[in-house]
Protein backbone atom coordinates (compact mmCIF):
# COMPACT_ATOMS: atom_id res chain seq x y z
CA UNK A 1 0.00 0.00 0.00
CA UNK A 2 1.58 3.75 -0.76
CA UNK A 3 2.15 6.04 1.86
CA UNK A 4 -0.50 8.11 0.63
CA UNK A 5 -3.32 4.94 0.68
CA UNK A 6 -2.77 4.57 4.30
CA UNK A 7 -5.82 5.35 6.09
CA UNK A 8 -6.08 7.68 9.49
CA UNK A 9 -8.73 6.00 11.46
CA UNK A 10 -9.99 7.84 14.20
CA UNK A 11 -9.32 7.03 18.04
CA UNK A 12 -9.23 8.13 21.31
CA UNK A 13 -6.84 7.31 24.66
CA UNK A 14 -7.59 8.55 28.12
CA UNK A 15 -5.14 9.87 30.75
CA UNK A 16 -6.54 8.23 33.93
CA UNK A 17 -5.16 10.26 37.05
CA UNK A 18 -5.55 10.24 40.63
CA UNK A 19 -3.92 12.05 43.57
CA UNK A 20 -1.25 9.46 45.19
CA UNK A 21 -1.45 8.62 48.54
CA UNK A 22 0.64 9.43 51.08
CA UNK A 23 3.78 10.87 49.14
CA UNK A 24 1.20 13.80 47.32
CA UNK A 25 1.24 14.64 43.56
CA UNK A 26 -0.41 12.64 41.10
CA UNK A 27 -0.10 9.70 39.16
CA UNK A 28 -1.29 7.45 36.09
CA UNK A 29 -2.31 4.42 34.83
CA UNK A 30 -0.08 3.13 31.81
CA UNK A 31 -0.54 -0.24 30.42
CA UNK A 32 1.50 -2.45 28.82
CA UNK A 33 0.83 -3.43 25.01
CA UNK A 34 1.15 -7.18 24.10
CA UNK A 35 5.03 -7.39 22.29
CA UNK A 36 2.46 -9.39 19.60
CA UNK A 37 1.11 -6.21 18.34
CA UNK A 38 1.78 -4.32 15.18
CA UNK A 39 1.20 -0.95 16.55
CA UNK A 40 3.38 -0.24 19.60
CA UNK A 41 3.74 -3.51 20.64
CA UNK A 42 6.00 -3.96 24.04
CA UNK A 43 5.04 -0.19 24.88
CA UNK A 44 3.61 1.39 27.81
CA UNK A 45 0.60 3.60 26.79
CA UNK A 46 -2.84 5.03 28.44
CA UNK A 47 -5.90 3.23 27.57
CA UNK A 48 -7.31 3.97 24.03
CA UNK A 49 -7.95 2.50 20.93
CA UNK A 50 -10.09 2.94 17.73
CA UNK A 51 -13.59 4.80 17.56
CA UNK A 52 -16.54 2.12 17.46
CA UNK A 53 -19.70 2.33 15.29
CA UNK A 54 -21.47 2.69 18.77
CA UNK A 55 -19.75 5.51 19.90
CA UNK A 56 -21.44 7.66 17.86
CA UNK A 57 -24.16 9.93 18.29
CA UNK A 58 -27.00 8.30 16.33
CA UNK A 59 -28.52 11.78 15.08
CA UNK A 60 -24.58 13.36 14.69
CA UNK A 61 -22.70 11.15 12.86
CA UNK A 62 -20.11 13.66 12.00
CA UNK A 63 -19.71 14.69 15.86
CA UNK A 64 -16.29 13.02 16.30
CA UNK A 65 -15.69 14.95 19.56
CA UNK A 66 -18.83 13.44 21.14
CA UNK A 67 -17.66 9.66 19.52
CA UNK A 68 -14.33 9.87 21.29
CA UNK A 69 -15.14 11.16 24.51
CA UNK A 70 -17.45 7.79 24.08
CA UNK A 71 -14.71 5.70 22.70
CA UNK A 72 -12.33 7.17 25.68
CA UNK A 73 -14.82 6.22 27.93
CA UNK A 74 -15.13 2.38 26.70
CA UNK A 75 -11.76 1.68 26.10
CA UNK A 76 -10.79 2.70 29.66
CA UNK A 77 -13.64 0.03 31.06
CA UNK A 78 -12.57 -2.45 27.90
CA UNK A 79 -8.63 -2.71 28.61
CA UNK A 80 -8.50 -1.95 32.18
CA UNK A 81 -11.89 -2.31 34.57
CA UNK A 82 -11.83 1.11 34.87
CA UNK A 83 -15.18 3.46 34.90
CA UNK A 84 -14.68 7.30 33.96
CA UNK A 85 -17.50 9.87 34.43
CA UNK A 86 -17.59 11.05 30.84
CA UNK A 87 -18.82 14.80 32.11
CA UNK A 88 -15.62 15.14 33.67
CA UNK A 89 -13.59 14.19 30.42
CA UNK A 90 -10.87 16.64 29.88
CA UNK A 91 -9.96 17.55 26.38
CA UNK A 92 -5.79 17.55 26.54
CA UNK A 93 -4.44 17.52 22.90
CA UNK A 94 -4.91 15.38 19.60
CA UNK A 95 -2.09 13.72 17.60
CA UNK A 96 -1.69 12.51 13.92
CA UNK A 97 0.23 9.52 13.58
CA UNK A 98 2.87 10.66 10.68
CA UNK A 99 3.47 9.49 7.07
CA UNK A 100 5.48 6.13 6.30
CA UNK A 101 3.48 4.47 9.23
CA UNK A 102 1.68 1.22 8.24
CA UNK A 103 -0.87 2.14 10.32
CA UNK A 104 -2.26 5.50 10.72
CA UNK A 105 -4.39 7.40 13.30
CA UNK A 106 -6.07 9.94 14.69
CA UNK A 107 -6.26 10.46 18.07
CA UNK A 108 -8.30 12.22 20.53
CA UNK A 109 -6.13 12.55 24.01
CA UNK A 110 -8.59 13.23 27.05
CA UNK A 111 -7.51 13.57 31.03
CA UNK A 112 -9.91 11.45 33.35
CA UNK A 113 -9.52 12.78 36.73
CA UNK A 114 -10.43 10.05 39.62
CA UNK A 115 -11.52 11.45 42.91
CA UNK A 116 -12.22 10.46 46.13
CA UNK A 117 -14.00 6.55 46.62
CA UNK A 118 -13.38 6.64 42.72
CA UNK A 119 -10.19 6.72 42.15
CA UNK A 120 -9.70 3.16 44.40
CA UNK A 121 -10.59 0.18 42.23
CA UNK A 122 -8.55 -3.25 40.60
CA UNK A 123 -7.49 -2.90 37.43
CA UNK A 124 -8.19 -5.73 35.08
CA UNK A 125 -6.47 -6.31 31.74
CA UNK A 126 -8.02 -8.58 29.04
CA UNK A 127 -4.37 -10.45 29.47
CA UNK A 128 -4.10 -10.15 25.39
CA UNK A 129 -3.83 -7.06 23.59
CA UNK A 130 -2.71 -5.41 27.56
CA UNK A 131 -0.57 -7.97 29.46
CA UNK A 132 0.29 -5.50 32.79
CA UNK A 133 -0.54 -2.39 34.09
CA UNK A 134 1.17 0.43 36.49
CA UNK A 135 0.23 3.18 38.49
CA UNK A 136 3.17 5.67 37.68
CA UNK A 137 4.17 9.28 38.77
CA UNK A 138 5.13 11.31 35.32
CA UNK A 139 8.30 11.86 36.88
CA UNK A 140 8.60 7.91 37.75
CA UNK A 141 7.87 6.69 33.97
CA UNK A 142 9.66 9.44 32.21
CA UNK A 143 13.13 8.57 34.87
CA UNK A 144 12.40 4.64 33.31
CA UNK A 145 12.35 5.14 30.18
CA UNK A 146 15.89 7.21 29.95
CA UNK A 147 17.25 4.00 31.27
CA UNK A 148 15.90 2.00 29.18
CA UNK A 149 13.40 0.53 31.54
CA UNK A 150 10.25 0.81 29.75
CA UNK A 151 9.36 1.96 26.07
CA UNK A 152 6.94 4.88 25.32
CA UNK A 153 5.47 6.09 22.28
CA UNK A 154 6.18 9.98 21.78
CA UNK A 155 3.14 10.72 22.51
CA UNK A 156 2.66 9.37 25.99
CA UNK A 157 5.80 10.89 26.47
CA UNK A 158 4.83 14.15 25.62
CA UNK A 159 1.82 14.03 27.62
CA UNK A 160 3.59 12.61 30.95
CA UNK A 161 6.01 15.71 30.55
CA UNK A 162 3.13 17.91 30.21
CA UNK A 163 1.48 16.71 32.93
CA UNK A 164 4.83 16.47 35.29
CA UNK A 165 4.19 20.41 36.66
CA UNK A 166 1.27 19.56 38.67
CA UNK A 167 1.12 18.94 41.82
CA UNK A 168 -2.85 17.22 42.59
CA UNK A 169 -5.79 16.35 40.41
CA UNK A 170 -7.21 19.25 42.08
CA UNK A 171 -4.42 21.62 39.79
CA UNK A 172 -5.25 19.65 36.76
CA UNK A 173 -9.04 20.16 36.62
CA UNK A 174 -8.33 23.55 37.48
CA UNK A 175 -5.53 24.71 34.97
CA UNK A 176 -5.97 21.89 31.97
CA UNK A 177 -8.94 24.03 30.25
CA UNK A 178 -7.12 27.30 30.61
CA UNK A 179 -4.07 26.06 28.94
CA UNK A 180 -4.00 25.58 24.67
CA UNK A 181 -5.23 22.76 23.33
CA UNK A 182 -2.66 21.53 21.42
CA UNK A 183 -2.54 19.26 17.68
CA UNK A 184 0.36 17.01 17.02
CA UNK A 185 0.84 16.78 13.34
CA UNK A 186 4.46 15.25 13.73
CA UNK A 187 7.29 15.74 11.12
CA UNK A 188 10.42 13.10 11.48
CA UNK A 189 13.57 14.41 10.80
CA UNK A 190 16.29 12.23 9.60
CA UNK A 191 20.03 13.73 9.57
CA UNK A 192 22.36 11.04 8.02
CA UNK A 193 19.93 8.67 8.25
CA UNK A 194 19.66 8.79 11.73
CA UNK A 195 16.09 9.74 13.05
CA UNK A 196 17.09 12.62 15.21
CA UNK A 197 14.02 14.77 16.07
CA UNK A 198 9.96 15.23 15.20
CA UNK A 199 8.92 18.18 14.69
CA UNK A 200 5.75 19.61 15.84
CA UNK A 201 2.96 22.37 14.70
CA UNK A 202 4.68 25.45 15.78
CA UNK A 203 8.43 25.07 15.46
CA UNK A 204 10.18 27.19 13.87
CA UNK A 205 11.63 24.52 11.57
CA UNK A 206 8.60 22.88 10.71
CA UNK A 207 7.45 24.20 7.58
CA UNK A 208 10.91 24.71 6.52
CA UNK A 209 12.31 22.82 3.32
CA UNK A 210 15.00 21.50 3.43
CA UNK A 211 14.97 21.76 7.13
CA UNK A 212 16.60 23.97 9.16
CA UNK A 213 16.68 22.68 13.17
CA UNK A 214 18.88 26.00 13.85
CA UNK A 215 16.49 28.27 12.37
CA UNK A 216 15.24 30.83 14.92
CA UNK A 217 12.02 31.11 16.56
CA UNK A 218 9.55 28.82 18.65
CA UNK A 219 10.75 25.43 19.93
CA UNK A 220 8.13 22.50 19.45
CA UNK A 221 10.09 19.32 19.00
CA UNK A 222 11.63 15.59 20.98
CA UNK A 223 14.95 15.37 20.22
CA UNK A 224 15.77 12.09 19.51
CA UNK A 225 19.35 11.37 19.54
CA UNK A 226 19.57 8.62 22.27
CA UNK A 227 18.08 8.37 25.80
CA UNK A 228 17.07 9.86 27.13
CA UNK A 229 14.70 11.74 24.86
CA UNK A 230 13.99 15.94 25.28
CA UNK A 231 10.67 17.80 25.07
CA UNK A 232 11.44 21.21 24.11
CA UNK A 233 8.36 23.49 24.05
CA UNK A 234 9.27 27.22 24.20
CA UNK A 235 7.71 30.24 22.63
CA UNK A 236 4.53 29.47 22.14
Amino acid sequence: MAESDVPIRPAATVIVLRDRPAEGGIETLLLRRSADLAFHGGSWVFPGGRLDPEDYHPERPDDLDHAAANAAVREAHEEAGVRVDPSGLLPFAHWTTPPGRSRRFATWFFVAPLHGEHATFDVTVDGSEINDHLWVTPAEAIAAHAIGEVELPAPTFVSLTRLGGYGSVAEVVAKVPTEPYRRFNPRVVHVDGDWVATLYDGDAAFDLHPVDLEAPGPRHRIWLTGLPWRYELSGL
